[in-house]
């Protein structure tokens, strides 16, 4: 590898960085799937408590 091209490869700033955003996107999947299911859920819990006092 040619002189000027060698601290290009021990610069590593670029891979932390996609490792983050791996992390963030997983992160945000499981966040956006948990919001979808608990709001399911949810929606299911009020309506239910809705028709018992509508009775």
């Amino acid at each position: 590898m040619p002189e000027w091209l060698a601290p290009l490869g021990r610069d590593e700033r670029g891979a932390t960085a996609a490792e983050y955003a791996i992390l963030i996107g997983l992160i945000a999947t499981v966040i956006v799937a948990s919001v979808a299911t608990l709001g399911q859920a949810v929606s299911g819990l009020f309506t239910r408590f809705n028709a018992q006092l509508s009775g």
